[in-house]
């Protein structure tokens, strides 16, 4: 079977820096052995299908009937060390390890609150296993939990957000070619959480002031103040995921959407739309073929 289809944006945070309760949570985990990367779309299926074939079926990942958290439920984290991460000259790192919990439930409560928000009655009667107002209470109770106030993982299925590679040093892309169903198949950046920040917000800048609010603005505005939850000295990482099993060599090869997003933000300080129109047009031809796949899904 595929992995999903799904890109991630994480954030990797200095084990010392956690809350006493986490890190013991953390430390635990890693004493079993902690989770790769190439694995975590895996996992978050497993444990998604799991919840919804247990009897009675579980509303959220790793919980009992009631809607407290499962005591054995599994809790899973991926692991970086500052060594592994390019930062600039002011981008602080670690003290290692640096541990990013895979957030299972957390982030489930946060799509079901979004899900609620967006989806038409008809649809929400259906799915749901509660009335909204139960499900919408219970979520928020999941996602009060959460120490930092935000999770460590934000994902998106079938494409890369574009504002997502304003964060990334475009010179510093990973790329493991393997065979397109090794789960080792690998696109991602890492960068430091100084120079993470300090990119969204010139991008915000940029992009605020020439396009207005919403579109890409809103989401750089959503990132910064998501980033703002975690230590300074974090490490993020974006992450194609299931991506690249749609992507031949050729297209990884051939792609250049982090340069192009950094020569968007650079034209529209200086006011050269046609450059920016340029750009986003082979933006949204190489990503729109990617996501065009849903359709046949």
């Amino acid at each position: 079977m595929p992995r999903p289809f799904v890109a991630y944006l994480r954030v990797y945070e200095p084990l010392p820096s956690l809350d006493t309760a986490l890190r013991q949570r953390v430390e635990e985990a890693l004493g079993a052995g902690e989770l790769d990367p190439a694995d975590a779309g895996e996992r978050e299926r497993q444990l998604w299908l799991k919840a919804q074939l247990a009897s009675p079926p579980r509303l959220l990942p790793g919980e009992l009937p009631d809607g407290t958290a499962a005591p054995s439920a599994p809790f899973d984290v991926m692991v970086l060390e500052p060594e592994d991460v390019p930062a600039e000259t002011d981008g602080e790192i670690g003290p290692g390890p640096l541990v990013c919990p895979l957030d299972v439930r957390p982030r489930a409560a946060a799509a079901l609150i979004g899900f609620l928000s967006t989806a038409p009655a008809p649809l929400r009667e259906q799915v749901l296993p509660l009335p909204p107002d139960s499900v919408r209470s219970r979520a928020s109770a999941v996602m009060a939990e959460l120490t930092a106030g935000a999770v460590h993982v934000v994902s998106s299925t079938w494409t890369v957000p574009l504002p997502w590679f304003a964060l990334v040093d475009p010179d510093a892309r990973q790329l493991v070619l393997a065979p397109q169903e090794d789960p080792h198949r690998r696109v991602c950046w890492r960068v430091s959480m100084a120079d993470a920040r300090r990119r969204t917000a010139r991008a915000h800048t940029a992009v605020h002031d020439a396009l207005g609010d919403e579109g890409p603005a809103k989401v750089l505005k959503d990132t910064g103040r998501w980033l703002e939850h975690f230590h300074p000295h974090s490490a993020v990482e974006l992450d194609y995921g299931g991506l690249v099993q749609l992507l031949d060599d050729a297209d990884l090869l051939a792609d250049t959407s982090a340069h192009d997003v950094h020569a968007a933000v650079d034209a529209l300080e200086s006011g050269d739309v046609d450059e920016v129109a340029e750009l986003y047009e082979r933006l949204r031809e190489f990503w729109g073929e990617v996501a065009e796949r849903e359709r046949f899904n």
